[in-house]
Order: C-alpha cells, then structure tokens, then sequence
C-alpha cells in the first residue's frame, strides 16, 4: 500500500508523513511517534496544516473504502488517522459527521 501517495493525494508529501507512514506500517510504534508527529504539526503553516488535515482525512476514506479487502488493516489505518486527526485538530471530521447524520 502506498501510504505516501494517499497522504499527499496530488501534492508533494509533507515532512510530518514520514512519521506516519511509520506508524501505519508498524502500529506498534504509534505511540512512540505521535508525540513527535504532534510537535512537527504544531511547526507547519496553516498552508501545510490544512494539507495535513486532508491528508488524514484521505486515510480514513481510504480505510473505509477498502475496509472489505482486509478488516484489520483498514482499522488500523483508520486509528491512526482518527487519533491524529483528534489529537492535532481536536475532532474527528467522518466521525462527526456520520454522527450529526443519526
């Protein structure tokens, strides 16, 4: 999986993603890494912070849209951009709206 061309859709990959790309593919090292991701995202610009907010914001789709090819992995995938997406911007967009729905 191309976890770098997911984050950075059509734009050059911010520095921030190596970290994550990191933890996606080895969860176990998520919490070592989120206060370092956490401290790179405070550095950037709004610019960049917007692109990174989109960026987890393509891994959770990506995660939902292919969740039927393998469960684990897409969950995976999806904790951490919902971890990172609530900790760096203090909600969580998909989950939000799916409950504004209901």
């Amino acid at each position: 999986m191309d976890y770098f061309r997911i984050l950075s859709g059509i734009e050059e990959p911010l520095p921030v993603y190596n970290d994550i790309v990191t933890c996606l593919t080895d969860i176990s090292l998520f919490p070592d890494l989120i206060e370092p991701i956490y401290r790179s995202a405070i550095l950037l610009s709004d610019e960049d912070l917007l692109r990174l907010r989109f960026a987890l914001l393509r891994l959770q789709m990506y995660a939902d849209i292919n969740r039927n090819q393998d469960l684990d992995l897409a969950q995976q995938v999806k904790y951490v951009a919902e971890i990172l997406q609530e900790t760096l911007f203090g909600e969580i967009l998909i989950t939000m709206r799916e409950q504004e729905e209901e």
